[in-house]
């Protein structure tokens, strides 16, 4: 899988951060803050693309994985209870990074370096391979953590619980475009990051819908690097 990215620098006195962001706006993809939980809604790019990126959180331990898109139009169906939209960013725990930093780490960042990330295919990595018992002991440290600042959800996780998790985005890129031709008379594909599989922590769980219907109907010209979001 080749994952065309950004990488882009910030200094914030002292400190350089390195942010990677994908090479192109993920325009079709919304995280919805519903208080008690958080709702994504995706197309099959952006799913395809958002698993990409879960798993290079996981081999980039230095690296602040930003998806920009709290600006995104929403879908075309009627979606519950609409509330706030965030942006994404996805770290590794051992970072260590202060979401209180971000909105001055955002507004820092350089015009970035583009590049092409090479990542295990789906059908053969190992992304799958879970040991659901080993989740439930007292001692998993593999948990997800979030924390909520300048309108963007932070997920804070080990390597293990971003690539074992990683699953569920590729799932909702491989199924969700043929699920809903079949079904129409519920056309509902979505998997779940949830409270009883043993990977989140201090963090709401959060509803992944497949949608194939948007509101917007322009495209992003392919030379745009700079974010709508910023």
């Amino acid at each position: 899988m080749k994952l065309p990215v950004v990488i882009h620098q910030a200094r914030l006195g002292a400190d350089e951060f390195r942010v990677i962001r994908p090479a192109q706006p993920l325009t079709r993809a919304v995280l919805t803050d519903h208080d008690r939980h958080l709702d994504a809604y995706l197309d099959q790019d952006a799913a395809r693309s958002i698993a990409g990126l879960w798993l290079l959180a996981a081999r980039s331990p230095r690296s602040l994985i930003h998806l920009p898109m709290r600006a995104n139009h929403p879908p075309a169906r009627e979606v519950p209870n609409a509330g706030s939209q965030l942006d994404l960013v996805l770290l590794h725990h051992s970072l260590q990074f202060a979401p209180s930093r971000w909105k001055h780490v955002r507004g820092r960042l350089g015009p970035g370096r583009p590049q092409t990330v090479s990542l295990p295919e789906a059908e053969h990595d190992d992304v799958a391979v879970t040991d659901y018992a080993a989740r439930h002991y007292r001692e998993n440290r593999d948990l997800f953590h979030q924390h909520l600042r300048a309108e963007t959800l932070f997920m804070t996780g080990s390597t293990k619980a971003f690539r074992e998790t990683a699953r569920h985005f590729l799932d909702v890129a491989r199924k969700g475009p043929g699920y809903i031709p079949v079904h129409p008379g519920y056309p509902h594909f979505c998997t779940e990051l949830h409270s009883n599989d043993g990977v989140l922590g201090d963090a709401r769980e959060i509803h992944i819908e497949y949608c194939d219907q948007w509101t917007d109907h322009t495209k992003v010209a392919p030379t745009s690097r700079r974010h709508p979001n910023e």
